[in-house]
């Protein structure tokens, strides 16, 4: 686990991204390992991602923040949204087929990667506003498909900012300041929902475990901002790629799962 946060909090602060992606599926095959009941391993795999991302997403925001990448008003705006989408969707992860949503996911991601992979980056910086039904619109989408997956929403959002005139410095920073909010809203929910099934599982409350946050902590949020800095050091159009090669290899992951599971 200890070797694992290393990376995980590094991409974190790197892509805007809290690392669920990364966490997800190697928290799955841990708790496999020992045992964990079966019905509640994906369900303990993300509410356990979503804690640990909170103080790592922290790290992460401040820093792009420092350097001038978060915009304020989309955070307030676009954000009380996929609160409510994450909200919904934690609700609606308690009763999720699995199955269904790595396949309709990783469908997702190869979409968002090869948007990425063939986009050109802007020259110029452009101000832009943002409607709000599409403010409405994608971010209930963000938030609610975040949830039952465990992540901060950036693989979605950082797309849709760019989409919308975002540099990919400020749509990283952005995304990272909102997918904070996700994954406080995403945690809180599945220690509730956990707590209500009356689930019993070994040092965990509700879906989130205890040990694995306290390992992770101190390691991703370090890493983190080690992450966030060196993004701005990076040619903006290699970001893209990076975060484009970055979903795709995850996407083919989830795709793997879909046909193991």
């Amino acid at each position: 686990m200890a070797l694992t946060a290393v990376p995980v909090g590094f991409i974190a602060g790197l892509f805007g991204i809290g690392g669920g992606l990364v966490m997800v599926p190697f928290l799955f095959y841990v708790f496999e390992s020992l045992n964990i009941d079966t019905n509640y391993i994906m369900h303990l795999a993300v509410g356990t991602s979503f804690g640990i991302i909170i103080p790592t997403s922290f790290v992460s925001v401040m820093t792009h923040y420092k350097l001038g990448a978060v915009d304020t008003n989309l955070v307030k705006t676009y954000g009380i949204f996929t609160v409510i989408g994450v909200s919904l969707g934690t609700i609606f992860a308690v009763y999720l087929d699995t199955k269904n949503m790595v396949l309709f996911f990783s469908l997702v991601l190869f979409l968002l990667s090869l948007y990425l992979l063939f986009l050109k980056e802007k020259e110029t910086t452009i101000t832009i506003l943002i409607k709000q039904k599409y403010k409405i619109i994608f971010g209930l989408i963000s938030g609610f498909i975040s949830a039952p997956m465990g992540i901060g929403g950036a693989v979605m959002n950082v797309p849709i900012f760019k989409f919308f005139g975002y540099s990919i410095n400020r749509a990283i920073g952005t995304a990272a300041a909102i997918g904070f909010f996700i994954a406080l809203f995403g945690a809180i929910g599945f220690v509730i929902s956990g707590t209500y099934l009356k689930v019993n599982l070994p040092l965990s409350i509700g879906f989130l475990n205890i040990p694995t946050f306290l390992i992770f902590i101190p390691i991703t949020t370090f890493m983190a901002r080690i992450g966030a800095r060196t993004v701005h050091k990076i040619d903006k159009q290699k970001i893209s790629k990076y975060f484009g090669l970055l979903l795709l290899a995850v996407a083919c992951k989830f795709l793997y799962e879909y046909f193991t599971i």
